[in-house]
């Protein structure tokens, strides 16, 4: 029998149902005999991050996002894309990162979906490879016109995606 792989799932969006959460859920259904994924939901408990903070100073709620990437086997990401750029709460716990080694050589899939989305995972990407992480090109994601392609049960309806995200789950076996 083989142990499944651990993977924390972070959002982007904080709405309570959105496209983006609804693409982390059909990755877990669709993963659910290889992979154990834990969404994080400590975005909005995240401080705003200040250089000037040590780390003997940290929050509890910055020590224990680091502590959850940490144990991880891999982490997947999946964000909208606000105003041509990362959604600033993101931005903010991954800014939380910068000073330690947490993502280094760490599995992670980067996803975008959004109406568009190619500046955010443009940019996601450049963050997320400067802290380190382990990718490669399946598992980078853009889905523009996301909702397009869920219905209103939040399943996916487009067939191409749903073999796009088996192969990214693939890279994580």
């Amino acid at each position: 029998m083989t142990t499944k792989k651990n993977i924390l799932a972070i959002c982007g969006s904080t709405r309570k149902n959105s496209a983006n959460l609804q693409i982390i859920n059909a990755i877990a259904k669709l993963s659910s005999d290889t992979l154990a994924i834990k969404l994080y939901e400590g975005l909005t408990d995240l401080p705003y991050f200040n250089q000037d903070t040590t780390d003997a100073e940290v929050f509890l709620e910055v020590q224990n996002f680091r502590n959850e990437i940490s144990k991880a086997d891999g982490v997947i990401i999946c964000t909208p894309e606000y105003v041509f750029s990362l959604p600033g709460i993101l931005k903010n716990a991954l800014e939380w990162t910068v000073s330690t080694t947490v993502f280094s050589d760490k599995p992670t899939a980067l996803i975008t979906a959004s109406s568009s989305g190619e500046k955010a995972h443009e940019s996601l990407l450049l963050v997320m490879t400067t802290l380190g992480i382990k990718t490669n090109d399946d598992m980078c994601l853009l889905i523009s016109g996301v909702k397009s392609k869920l219905n209103t049960e939040g399943e996916i309806t487009d067939g191409e995606l749903v073999k796009k995200l088996n192969k990214l789950i693939h890279h994580f076996n």
